[in-house]
C-alpha cells in the first residue's frame, strides 16, 4: 500500500471515528440524568466532530467550502437540540446542507474554479498538469469541459438525493422532545444511520461519477488512464 492510499484510509478511519461512531456511542450510553445527562451529553457528543471540522480547516492552511459547511452544521444542530427547539428544523438544516453542496456545484460550473473539479480531480491523485497538456495537445478542452459538465450533473444528483433522504431519516427518527435522554438517543440513531442508509448510496453515486470522468479522460486524451495517475 502506497503512503497515499495508507493516508487516505487513516483520514476515513479518524473521520468515521469522529463524526460518527464516538458521537454516536456517547448520545446513546451517557446521556441519562445519573451519566452525562441530556445537555452534557449532547454538548460533549457534538465537540468531536467540531474539533475535527475545525483541525481539517486548519490543517488545510485554507478555507474549504465543504469543510465550512460541515463545521455550520454541526453548530446548527447543537444550537437547535439546545435551544430546545422544533426537532422539524434538524429535519430541515439536513436536507439543506447537501442540498446547498448540490447547487454550489451547479452554479460553479459558471466559474473558473468549479466545485466539481475539486471533488472528482484531486492533484494529489491525479497529474493535472500532465492532463491539461494532453487536452490541449489533442485538442479535447471543449470537449473535456462538456464531460466535466455532464459529471457536475451527477455529483449534484447525489447530494439532492442525500438531501432528501437526510429529511426522510430525521423526520422519522426525530419525534421526541429535545433536551431529553430519548431525543439524545434518536439523534444517535440518526447519525448511526447516516451512513448505511445516507452515505453509502449517495457514495455509489458519486463513484460512478468519477467511473465516467475517469473513462472519458482516457477516450478524449487516447492515452489510459493509468498514465495520469500519480504512484
Amino acid at each position: 500500500m502506497s503512503q497515499t492510499e495508507k493516508k487516505k484510509s487513516s483520514g476515513f478511519l479518524v473521520n468515521l471515528l469522529f463524526n460518527i461512531v464516538i458521537p454516536t456511542l456517547i448520545l446513546s450510553k451517557l446521556s441519562e440524568e445519573h451519566q452525562l445527562g441530556p445537555v452534557w451529553a449532547l454538548v460533549v457528543a457534538l465537540a468531536f466532530p467540531l474539533s475535527f471540522g475545525l483541525w481539517e480547516l486548519q490543517q488545510s492552511k485554507k478555507v474549504n467550502f465543504l469543510s465550512v459547511l460541515g463545521v455550520v452544521s454541526v453548530l446548527l444542530t447543537g444550537g437547535i437540540s439546545l435551544l430546545q427547539l422544533d426537532p422539524a428544523y434538524i429535519a430541515i438544516k439536513e436536507a439543506a446542507v447537501p442540498g446547498l453542496i448540490a447547487l454550489a456545484v451547479l452554479i460553479s460550473q459558471g466559474s473558473k474554479y468549479p466545485l466539481v473539479q475539486k471533488i472528482l480531480l484531486n492533484d494529489e491523485l491525479m497529474d493535472l498538469t500532465k492532463l491539461e497538456a494532453s487536452l490541449k495537445a489533442n485538442n479535447a478542452e471543449k470537449i473535456f469541459a462538456a464531460k466535466l459538465q455532464n459529471c457536475a450533473y451527477l455529483v449534484a444528483s447525489s447530494f439532492v438525493v442525500s438531501s432528501i433522504l437526510n429529511y426522510g431519516l430525521a423526520k422519522y427518527l426525530l419525534v421526541s422532545a429535545p433536551g431529553t435522554a430519548a431525543f439524545n438517543e434518536e439523534l444517535a440513531k440518526m447519525t448511526a444511520l447516516s451512513f448505511p442508509v445516507i452515505a453509502l448510496p449517495c457514495t455509489i453515486m458519486l463513484m460512478i461519477a468519477i467511473w465516467y470522468l475517469f473513462s472519458q479522460i482516457g477516450k478524449v486524451t487516447g492515452e489510459s488512464i493509468e498514465s495520469f495517475l500519480r504512484q
